[in-house]
């Protein structure tokens, strides 16, 4: 038997996954109601308060789990780059892949970066900070590189791979794989860039 505890721990996760569902290509955060979210979490919408104070505390919460799960798909990623792989194949495939199976959550990033709730645009830009310092940090870790120009180039990475996954989630199957291969080729070029004009 659940206890007390685990019931309310399921339930508040019904919600969270409730309305990532609801966040297709018509719905944003700001779109979506309270009623909605406790309709298709299967909830009374009093039931709702239990787990968060409103609709705009659970947008926030969205948005943390968005960029946790991004970063670490990523980070799983780094440990088959440190086993051999490509960096710059292994890190795209994988992006690629969270943008065509989790498209809702990428979207939330994508659209709420810049959506009209100053509170949650301060959110994705501090999720989008946190995955440019981790990379900086890889970045730096691997190529004994300075903090700065190690931050300059996940930057300018960072920036690339979520313009292309914007492109990618209106794309076809075989537009991804010319998105990707084309991102590959831009990515390398910044990586190379970044090594001849990196301090000797």
């Amino acid at each position: 038997m659940l206890s007390r505890q685990e019931k309310k721990r399921r339930t508040r996760r019904t919600i969270i996954d409730a309305a990532f569902r609801l966040l297709d290509e018509k719905q944003n955060l700001s779109s979506i109601s309270l009623r909605e979210v406790a309709r298709a979490a299967g909830i009374a919408p009093t039931s709702f308060y239990r787990h968060f104070n409103n609709i705009d505390e659970l947008g926030l919460t969205l948005v943390d789990e968005a960029g946790l799960a991004l970063r670490q798909l990523m980070r799983q990623a780094r440990i088959e780059i440190a086993s051999g792989t490509g960096i710059i194949n292994t890190s795209v495939d994988t992006f690629m892949l969270f943008t065509c199976d989790q498209s809702n959550v990428f979207r939330l990033l994508l659209r709420e970066h810049a959506g009209t709730s100053a509170a949650f645009r301060a959110a994705v830009s501090r999720e989008i900070q946190h995955f440019i310092d981790e990379l900086a940090d890889f970045i730096r870790n691997g190529n004994n590189v300075p903090a700065d120009y190690a931050f300059l180039q996940a930057e300018a990475m960072v920036k690339l791979v979520f313009s292309a996954g914007a492109e990618s989630l209106e794309a076809d199957q075989s537009q991804r794989v010319v998105l990707a291969n084309r991102l590959k080729k831009q990515l390398l070029f910044i990586a190379k860039g970044a090594d001849a004009l990196k301090p000797r």
